[in-house]
This record gives structure tokens, sequence and C-alpha cells, in this order.
């Protein structure tokens, strides 16, 4: 994909509005105050290798449906993880009556599914909605033993 797509994210930190790519190398930081940026972007079946399997940062996917009351619950709650884990995760949310290629790669049975990646490998797979604490623990667990990136 050539056409450089960008999503416009308010810093937490200082509140100033940052247009960041959807898909890049790296970390996203506020230009003012240098923070790191929740990064919270779609993808779908054309677009999901570059902007969740070449991300340099571990990436959460939620797979999920506008009919599903579950993932309606827990999309708050992943932006509100994705937000507290800003600079270390990035959230890539897939509607799978969209990109159903995508949802049968990933063998959906039940929405919300959420998985996390490495570097395009599925390390941690989940089905159903969580609290944001625990979907928080859940990240953190799953991310604990990966290696950093530019290691190994």
């Amino acid at each position: 994909m050539s056409t450089m797509q960008a999503i416009t994210v308010t810093c937490p930190n200082c509140g100033r509005t940052n247009r960041i790519p959807v898909s890049a190398e790296g970390r996203p930081k506020c230009g003012n105050c240098k923070q790191p940026l929740p990064w919270m972007v779609d993808a779908g079946d054309d677009d999901f290798t570059e902007v969740a399997e070449q991300a340099d940062v571990p990436v959460v996917v939620d797979l999920w449906a506008t009919w599903c009351g579950p993932c309606r619950m827990v999309s708050p709650a992943l932006e509100k993880v994705a937000t507290e884990l800003a600079g270390l995760i990035k959230l890539v949310k897939v509607d799978i009556d969209q990109n159903p290629r995508l949802a049968q790669r990933f063998e959906v049975q039940a929405v919300p599914t959420l998985l996390v990646l490495d570097k395009g490998q599925t390390i941690a797979r989940q089905a159903g909605a969580a609290p944001a604490p625990a979907l928080r623990r859940w990240v953190e667990q799953s991310i604990a033993g990966r290696e950093p990136a530019g290691k190994g």
C-alpha cells in the first residue's frame, strides 16, 4: 500500500492533537510533550499485513462485529488498555463482517475474539468480553516474555 493513511490522536498527557500513520515503524510520540501516544487503528483484509503484522510493537487485534453486544462493551475497555499501555502496544480493530478473509484466517467462531500478535505471530488468543483490568493483565502477561524490537 503506497498511500500514507493517518489518524488523529489526542495526547492523553498534554491534550495536543497529533496525526500518526496507521502503519509505521517505531512508536508514535506526541509532537508537543514527547510522551507515547495510544495507537488505535482499523484494518481489513487488504491492509492487515502492513498495519498489524509488520508492526514493531506487539499488536492487540480485536476481531469484532457491529451486531455483537459484548463487542460494544469490550471496545472501550480495549481503548482504555491501549491508552494505559501507550508505546508498548498497538490496538488494531477488524470488523469480521466487512473482512471475511481475516475472520476465516484466524478461525473466528465467537466475537469478540482477541489476539496478541508479535512480529505477525499469534502469541495469545481469547474469546469473549472482559473488563479493562482483566484485559490489561492478559495483554501484559502475553507480551511479558517477548524480545524487544531490534533484538534477537
